[in-house]
């Protein structure tokens, strides 16, 4: 009964077990923690077969209710006392579109979190890249990575919906862990 105990206390912590979701949004503001969003609503699964990264016309791209989503997703933030962060993108268009509309800061876009949805044999190498890459950022400012449901996966073991937050805590010498997720409404 106590390996099971140790067992169950040793998982991370997940939106379940926060009483609220002011919670989550504290551990965002504390050192040693970071942002990843699914980027906002997109209708429909993956990219047409010739789509280009550099061409929008291309792409899956934001509904309306995508782009109301994500403005929504940024005054969230500002509510709860963040209204300014590292944004980071994908280079995708719709998590681009989705940076920009949270209104938070400069979006730079970061291929360690391109979607690799189409390629799932960079899953591996590339979550560890960007694996990495967070550990590597001082983590004293709120840093929001917008990207795709595959890389949060990946990275996280969570399942995120579009729109969703998922906040982890990244100890030094051990895995990330989630501490919550906030959907958006």
């Amino acid at each position: 009964m106590a390996r099971i105990t140790a067992a169950i206390l040793s998982l991370p912590i997940t939106a379940a077990a926060w009483s609220d979701d002011s919670q989550v949004w504290e551990a965002l503001k504390t050192d040693g923690h970071i942002a990843l969003l699914r980027h906002a609503l997109a209708p429909g699964i993956g990219d047409p077969p010739a789509f280009q990264l550099d061409d929008c016309t291309t792409q899956r791209n934001l509904s309306d209710g995508g782009r109301a989503q994500a403005k929504q997703i940024g005054d969230r933030f500002r509510e709860n006392g963040i209204a300014a962060a590292e944004v980071y993108s994908s280079q995708w268009c719709r998590c681009l579109d989705t940076a920009a509309l949270l209104g938070l800061g400069t979006v730079k876009p970061l291929e360690a979190i391109n979607s690799f949805f189409q390629d799932f044999e960079r899953r591996e190498g590339q979550t560890a890249s960007l694996e990495k890459w967070i550990r590597s950022r001082t983590l004293k400012e709120p840093i929001v990575l917008i990207t795709h449901q595959v890389n949060i996966t990946a990275l996280t073991g969570s399942f995120a919906d579009s729109g969703e937050l998922i906040v982890v805590r990244v100890p030094e010498g051990a895995p990330l862990e989630v501490v919550g997720t906030l959907q958006s409404d």
